[in-house]
This record gives structure tokens, C-alpha cells and sequence, in this order.
């Protein structure tokens, strides 16, 4: 089983000036420590509108950074907002295909649609299509990766004329695709597409069980792949914080975790935002506290509890927890995860106010203590699901269609320069005469700006 970071970079208010650079720079700190230990990817989000929550509205620029400070880790786009009002599917195909170049083929494709009003409604999309424009935002984008030239598309939500989409990824015929899912059918449709499934739904263990089964199922039995490649891959996020001490590592941690999901759920399920306006940590310790709950008394129950679990008390509903603990519940927990079957588990540990020297120590710890292990069997445990899992990829791959889009690019097709469409347009061969004269005089390196400038302004 494989290891990552998860990154959201939340910033509970009160701001102080340069929080947010800070915030930013000890991720990277926090990623370099990673690479360094084994962690073995990098995962960021893409938000928008999100205060406090998420500062995460450039993920493709904060990868890039790290793609150069830490030389192993894959970079995990934890996911693009595939909608083409977010990002139209060319530009995610460039920028996809650069950082994949940059960093000698370690991107990992995650793909999602969002289901905030704060960010759908941002960029004016109706939620009931949202689902279509993945699905159509992400064809588009790997046949831009993947065809030379791209033929052009005609759809519901893209139009778009034949173009050569550059560069191309590094890694044939494109990165490692996923998507995004917090509920059971959307793991469905993970392996009804061949892709990875990025589980954000902070699942137990043994809940997780029941998810890896209905992935692989639904895989052997429906897969027919959206791109031209399978990614047979589940991943579940938990938080997390590593301490000896286990009074400790809640004291750290559980705020943090708890925090993460409270503002998760403003956004997603009961808020009520005022852009600019609304404090969101204050908002969580004045709910809280109306509520009753007492953080001492939570953290008790959770010292008290057996084994460690996704909520504070495992299977009961007193905030997050996952794995936040001592080396060794950290590891008693992650092997439950290993034992079910889970590909990855990606760690969550900048949370809330969580300090950023707790986050580095934490992190030195597993690494040390718990890590190691995981890393050992992982080599020997990536063999040998390959090879289980190929015939179920043959098969897979075998039930691609052949291409549906039409041939929209016809055999003689160009595009002028916007001069050479006027001269077509208005049927004038002087000017044409000219822009062939113009196009010698440029091949011929002869000096023809102050030319150009003077036809520009006086038409001659």
C-alpha cells in the first residue's frame, strides 16, 4: 500500500499579513521532509471561493514547485474541476502535459466536478449538468493529450476547431487518470470508466472494504475505459498526526481534523456564506460550544477507545479522528486498510490551526517508526497485483469502442492567419500579394518591423 499528503492549505481565520505565503511555503517544507522519508505522493486540490476551508485555487502552480524541491514524489492533481467553465479542456491538457515534462512523467490525473454553490455558482454552472461536463471536459482533454492533431469537438459543453494541442505528456498516452468520490456510486463510476477512485469520504477501514470490493467488481464486470488507459486504483484520505504521546497527538491533531470537516460541511451541506465577511473559525468554536460539546471529554473517550477509527470514537459521529495517535495505533490502523485491499491512503495533516513544526514533527516520526514497513511490502504488493490484475485490464481495454466523435478535421484543412482570413474575406490579391512579399522579406531575415509598424498605422 502506498502513502501520500494530502494538501487543502486551510487558513482559519484571523489572517495576519503574509499567512498565506506562509501557509504555501511550509507545504513545501512539509512536501521536501516527505520525499526525503519515502512518502510517496504529493496530492492538491483545486478550490475556488472557498475561505479559510481551501486557498487551493492554483494547485497546477504549487506541483510545479514541488515538482523541483522534491525529486520522487508523484504529484497528485487531488482533483482538477473538469467543468468547462473552471478549465477548458485544452488548457488542462497543456498544463497537465507541462508539469508531467517538468517532472519526468510523476503526475497523477485527479479529476472532480465540485458540489459547493460557492464554486458552482461562481462560475455559473447548474449543478444538475455538472456531472455531464466531466464527463465531456474529460474526453476532451485526453484526446487533446493523446491525438496529433486533435480533430476538433462538437458537443453539448465544447466546441472546439481541430488544433495540435502542445507539448504532450510525458507519460504515454497520458498520466494516471482518477476521480474524486464521496459516495458509493461514484465509485461505481470510477470503474464503470477504468479510472482510479480518490475517496474523500473519511471511511473506517472496514467500511473502506466494502467500497475496494464494489470497485474491483465493477471493474472486471462494466470497465470500458474513458481514456486510453486503465488506472485499476482506490485511495482513501484520513487525517493525521503522529505523536509517542497519545494525549498529545489528540491535543495536536483532533481540533484540526475536526475543523477540516466542519468547515468541509459549511460549504457542502449547511452554510450560510457572506464572501469577505464570514469568520468561519469562529463560527465552528461558537457552534461547538452551544452544542455542548467538550473537547477534554471527546479526547478522553478517544484515549479510552480500542483502535483507532475515522471519527473520534470509532463508528460513532465525535469529529474526525483517522490516524491520530502514537506510532504504533498509526500503524495498527494503516495495516487495517492494507489488510482490506486500499491501494493508497493519503494523510492529511495541515488542518485547521494545526502548527507547522507538529506537522514536521509528526511527519519525521512515521517516517522513522511506521513507514518503513508499508514501503517493504508495497514493491513485492504492486507486483503481484499487476499481474492479477492483467487480464481484468485486457479485458477492459478490449471493450473501448472505436472512436465515436466524428472526423470533424477534413483532409485539406487549415486555418489563415487573421491578415491572410481578411485578404480571403474581402477578395483583395494586392494584399495578398503583399503578405506573400511580406512572409520572403521575413524568411530572408530582412528587418521588417519598422515596415510592419508603418502599414499598421498609415495602410500603406
Amino acid at each position: 500500500m502506498k502513502i501520500g499528503l494530502f494538501f487543502e492549505h486551510q487558513l482559519p481565520r484571523p489572517w495576519e499579513d503574509g499567512a498565506e505565503r506562509a501557509v504555501l511555503h511550509q507545504a513545501l517544507e512539509q512536501c521536501e521532509l516527505a520525499d526525503s522519508l519515502g512518502i510517496q505522493y504529493c496530492w492538491e486540490v483545486e478550490h475556488h471561493f472557498l475561505e479559510e476551508y481551501s486557498h487551493s485555487s492554483a494547485p497546477e502552480v504549487f506541483l510545479a514547485a514541488v515538482s523541483q524541491r522534491c525529486p520522487r514524489l508523484r504529484l497528485g492533481h487531488g482533483i482538477v474541476q473538469m467543468p468547462p467553465p473552471f478549465n477548458h479542456p485544452a488548457r488542462i491538457a497543456e498544463r497537465i502535459a507541462t508539469l508531467d515534462l517538468l517532472s519526468d512523467g510523476r503526475v497523477e490525473f485527479g479529476t472532480g466536478e465540485s458540489s459547493s454553490e460557492a464554486e458552482l455558482g461562481g462560475f455559473g454552472i447548474e449543478p444538475a449538468v455538472k456531472r455531464a461536463m466531466w464527463e465531456e471536459g474529460l474526453r476532451v482533454a485526453l484526446r487533446c493529450m493523446t491525438e496529433e492533431p486533435f480533430t476538433g469537438h462538437a458537443g453539448e459543453y465544447v466546441t472546439m476547431p481541430p488544433r495540435n494541442v502542445v507539448p504532450k505528456p510525458h507519460q504515454r498516452p497520458h498520466p494516471p487518470v482518477w476521480v474524486a468520490c464521496s459516495r458509493r456510486d461514484t465509485i461505481h463510476l470510477a470503474a464503470q470508466k477504468g479510472i482510479g477512485a480518490l475517496t474523500f469520504a473519511f471511511l473506517d477501514p472496514e467500511e473502506a472494504r466494502q467500497w475496494v470490493a464494489d470497485y474491483y467488481e465493477t471493474l472486471a464486470a462494466e470497465g470500458v475505459p474513458i481514456g486510453d488507459a486503465v488506472n485499476a486504483n482506490i485511495a482513501c484520505v484520513t487525517t493525521f498526526l503522529c505523536h509517542p504521546d497519545e494525549d498529545e497527538a489528540l491535543r495536536r491533531g483532533v481540533e484540526g481534523a475536526n475543523f477540516f470537516g466542519y468547515s468541509l460541511a459549511h460549504y457542502y451541506i449547511f452554510g450560510r456564506h457572506q464572501p469577505g465577511r464570514t469568520d468561519l473559525w469562529s463560527e465552528y468554536q461558537h457552534r461547538r460550544a452551544e452544542a455542548g460539546y467538550d473537547p477534554d471529554a471527546v479526547q478522553a473517550a478517544a484515549a479510552n477507545a480500542d483502535r483507532l477509527g475515522a471519527k473520534a470514537v470509532e463508528g460513532g459521529v465525535e469529529g474526525l479522528r483517522g490516524a491520530i495517535g502514537t506510532p504504533d495505533q498509526v500503524r495498527d490502523y494503516l495495516r487495517r486498510y492494507e489488510a482490506y485491499g486500499v491501494d493508497q491512503v493519503i494523510l492529511t495533516c495541515q488542518a485547521g490551526k494545526n502548527r507547522h513544526e507538529h506537522v514536521m514533527e509528526s511527519l519525521e516520526l512515521f517516517g522513522r517508526e511506521v513507514l518503513p514497513e508499508f514501503l517493504e511490502r508495497d514493491e513485492q504488493a504492486s507486483r503481484e497485483k499487476a499481474k492479477r490484475l492483467e487480464p481484468v485490464i485486457d479485458a477492459v481495454l478490449a471493450r473501448k469502442p472505436p472512436d465515436d466523435h466524428p472526423p470533424l478535421m477534413p483532409p485539406d484543412y487549415e486555418f489563415p492567419a487573421i491578415p491572410r482570413s481578411i485578404a480571403d474575406r474581402d477578395g483583395a490579391d494586392g494584399f495578398h500579394a503583399w503578405l506573400d512579399e511580406f512572409a520572403g522579406k521575413v524568411a530572408a531575415g530582412e528587418d521588417v518591423r519598422r515596415r510592419l509598424t508603418k502599414a499598421r498605422y498609415t495602410g500603406e
